[in-house]
Formats: structure tokens, C-alpha cells, sequence
């Protein structure tokens, strides 16, 4: 669907920006290189065959469990308008 990558990277931003990340709007995919960093994980562009999958998966679960709370919380929101 046209602009929905668009779409998720922006209320990427928004979201890590909001939980303290120091977020580029241009390129909101480059927190995971701060969230690493936090993590201790060493997280470079490029090839990052050494690292386990369990590091990635603290670095995305990181990123992604933040983002499912907001949605959960809009839509909580949302809900809560409409009674």
C-alpha cells in the first residue's frame, strides 16, 4: 500500500522521540543505532553477522514493544471517544 512505509517510519519518530531517543525525522530507522548503544550490543551499518539473534531481537523488541504500546494506546483512546 503507497505510503505506508512513509507512514510507519514517521510514528516511529514520534514514538522514540517520546520515550527520550534523540530521533532524525529524515531517518528514523538510525534510533536502533542509540537503542544498541543503550543495550550495549554493538550495532555498525553494514554487516552485522556477529551479533546474535537474541541481540537483534532486544534492539527490535526494544523499538517494536514501544510502538505497540502507543497503537494499543491510541486505539484505547479511540474507543474510549466513541462511548
Amino acid at each position: 500500500m503507497p505510503g505506508v512505509e512513509q507512514g510507519m517510519q514517521a510514528f516511529k519518530a514520534e514514538v522514540m522521540k517520546r520515550e527520550g531517543y534523540a530521533v532524525n525525522p529524515n531517518q528514523p530507522d538510525d534510533v536502533k543505532y542509540e537503542v544498541a548503544k543503550e543495550l550495549g550490543i554493538p550495532l555498525q551499518p553494514g554487516d552485522n553477522g556477529n551479533l546474535t539473534t537474541e541481540s537483534v531481537g532486544q534492539i527490535g523488541g526494544k523499538i517494536g514493544g514501544s510502538m505497540v504500546r502507543e497503537m494499543i494506546r491510541l486505539a484505547q483512546e479511540q474507543i474510549a471517544n466513541r462511548e
